[in-house]
């Protein structure tokens, strides 16, 4: 398959793909979350919702391999450093309690992919305890196993999980694009400026497109 993209046209094959949607989560995307708490306007990653709902189903529809990340802490945080829990002194930190239960803790209701993009039977769903969707995971063995070369990246946000993961699958040999519409961040010009970053120097750390060029790819082998 080939989709439009820039800095020139991604092609990948379908069984040899996965689509990747970083962080998903209550605690981010939703009113009375984390994100809201610390101030940020959680509209701004609503809005991607829809195209990127859309894309998920085009791409199960077509039988590709999805793979879902959270950011997740185990109940004892244990996998989380101090530096990580204290960073920019917030009122909650992680692990406190907060409107959606205890904050990035595995298992709070918070830290649960929001409905509209919610994994089913088969698909991967990684929890994280860093930004990056590779790191003390698993989940280059699990995409080695099944063959996987490239892949598809939407999620939030854009300058922190979603660009650390692309550059962690770089460094890896995976051939990444980054699906425009399907990725946000809390500060427009942040991911104005990671689009850029991705893709400049002939696609340094990996492609952009539309959700709407994948579609397209997606529908002419249908």
């Amino acid at each position: 398959m080939r989709i439009d993209a820039i800095p020139f046209s991604y092609d990948f094959a379908l069984k040899h793909s996965a689509l990747v949607l970083i962080d998903m989560q209550r605690d981010f995307m939703e009113a009375g979350g984390f994100g809201e708490t610390l101030g940020n306007d959680v509209s701004l990653l609503q809005a991607i919702v829809p195209a990127t709902r859309k894309a998920l189903l085009a791409w199960r529809r077509a039988g590709g391999l999805v793979v879902h990340t959270r950011e997740a802490h185990a109940a004892d945080l244990s996998d989380c450093p101090a530096a990580k829990r204290n960073r920019g002194n917030p009122a909650l930190r992680i692990g406190d309690v907060g409107p959606m239960g205890r904050i990035l803790v595995a298992g709070e209701p918070g830290n649960q992919i929001i409905e509209a993009l919610a994994p089913v039977a088969g698909e991967i769903v990684i929890d994280k305890p860093g930004k990056g969707a590779f790191y003390a995971t698993g989940l280059h063995e699990l995409l080695q196993r099944r063959g996987i070369t490239h892949l598809l990246f939407g999620g939030v946000t854009t300058e922190v999980c979603v660009q650390t993961s692309m550059r962690e699958a770089n460094d890896r040999g995976y051939d990444s694009l980054l699906l425009e519409d399907c990725t946000e961040s809390y500060f427009p010009a942040f991911k104005a400026a990671t689009l850029e970053m991705v893709r400049a120097q002939g696609g340094i750390v990996g492609w952009t497109a539309t959700s709407t060029a994948l579609l397209a790819a997606l529908d002419s082998t249908a």
